[in-house]
């Protein structure tokens, strides 16, 4: 009669759902922003795979209350993107990013401004890094042009600095 009562214990152990492993999605949230900042949209793609299927609403919920508490802010990401990326990389490319990540559009217009009013002098100073030297034809005009431009400066702030360079020449 014992061994009825253990295997009657062992089913219903079985039959139960089963229990979520690990931290739960508001700590995985905040060992996320921890490292760096997040934008909404990005943190909850890194934290979909970890909610309850049966809990959609579960992973909003934990958004909202992240945001309440400061955990989480847009702005700050935003600043802190630009901050990381903006010495390296023209407008256009750190504006693509931003809006990426979801970022609402009254925010990347005004970020898109302030970054335009220093795309020469971020873009001189990249060249500086790179050749420091004028182009000593139009081959190494192009390849030095294609390299900016790759970075995403826009071709009237090159045309400025390296036709700056033709000058002196």
């Amino acid at each position: 009669m014992h061994d009825k009562d253990d295997s009657d214990d062992f089913e219903q152990m079985s039959s139960s759902p089963a229990r979520k492993k690990g931290p739960s999605l508001k700590m995985r949230a905040v060992g996320l922003l921890s490292r760096r900042e997040h934008s909404r949209i990005e943190l909850a793609r890194k934290l979909a795979p970890h909610t309850d299927p049966d809990n959609p609403a579960e992973l909003e919920s934990v958004l909202d209350a992240l945001e309440r508490e400061n955990w989480l802010s847009n702005e700050r990401f935003a600043q802190s993107l630009v901050h990381r990326r903006a010495p390296r990389k023209g407008a256009a490319l750190v504006v693509q990013e931003l809006r990426q990540h979801g970022l609402p559009d009254e925010q990347v217009a005004q970020i898109s401004e302030q970054l335009k009013e220093t795309e020469v002098q971020r873009a001189r100073s990249v060249w500086q890094r790179k050749f420091n030297r004028p182009p000593a034809d139009r081959a190494d005009y192009a390849r030095q042009f294609r390299f900016l431009a790759s970075r995403g400066f826009s071709p009237d702030c090159l045309r400025r600095i390296l036709g700056e360079l033709d000058d002196a020449l």
